[in-house]
């Protein structure tokens, strides 16, 4: 397992990483993958930078304690970019765009946790 200050070698592993920590209760681990200022969005909650993902993840923590892994499909890359997708097992879509910083690690910028799609009519 990558140490929790070091971003992913790779953007697809960044979801992997995420389940790792996230079973573990690994609050620091989790604010680790994401750049300093980076957006996260989850429903109504939007937490900016690392204090408010950390008091985001130490709140879910308390309340669940197991995640199963995500079906991680292949990122679309554009230089130091790439946006990740994966489907969680309740079907709704995890959407990220994450960015290679100059010591070649991944970090999301932007994680829309959960995105659940629409019932076809």
């Amino acid at each position: 397992m990558e140490q929790a200050g070091s971003g992913a070698g790779a953007p697809e592993e960044l979801a992997g990483l995420f389940n790792q920590r996230a079973n573990a209760g690994d609050v620091e681990g989790l604010v680790a993958l994401y750049e300093p200022d980076a957006v996260l969005a989850a429903g109504d909650v939007v937490a900016t930078g690392h204090a408010e993902i950390r008091r985001f993840y130490t709140d879910l923590l308390a309340r669940r304690s197991e995640f199963p892994a995500a079906t991680v499909l292949p990122p679309v890359r554009k230089g130091d970019l790439a946006l990740t997708f994966a489907t969680l097992p309740n079907g709704a879509l995890s959407v990220e765009v994450a960015r290679c910083g100059p010591e070649g690690r991944w970090l999301w910028v932007i994680d829309q946790l959960k995105v659940r799609l629409p019932k076809p009519a």
